[in-house]
């Protein structure tokens, strides 16, 4: 997909690329190929074939951008899960980890505005 990409946009450079010196030199290019002036029906025909080639090129550009962000979003989510069984090889759960914790009963504290380190509170002395 990437080298149809590369070729869509290299073929719409050549493409508006011929046309621009074609025009510059319209004097004398345009008596061999047997125009004597030029239409506004040539000049409609150039540029929706410029438009057609400019949106296949911007078409493969996001078919191959999409491509690469759904292999990146594939890859980072094997190594994550790599990541978790390195985890799990490192850490090996044990029979004593395995039992829940000891819940503690919730102790019941009053909302207060002091600090709850052991500090006493500040005193001003005046």
């Amino acid at each position: 997909m990437k080298k149809l990409h590369q070729f869509l946009q290299l073929a719409l450079l050549v493409y508006f690329g011929a046309f621009l010196i074609f025009f510059i030199a319209f004097d004398t290019l345009g008596g061999l190929f047997g125009m004597e002036e030029i239409t506004s029906d040539s000049m409609v025909t150039i540029i929706l074939i410029g438009l057609i080639l400019f949106l296949a090129a911007w078409g493969s550009s996001y078919a191959a951008y999409s491509s690469l962000s759904s292999t990146i979003k594939k890859m980072e989510s094997e190594t994550n899960a790599l990541k978790a069984k390195i985890y799990d090889f490192e850490h090996p759960r044990t029979p004593s980890s395995q039992k829940s914790p000891p819940t503690e009963k919730p102790s019941t504290t009053k909302p207060s505005d002091t600090d709850p380190s052991n500090l006493p509170p500040r005193q001003n002395i005046t």
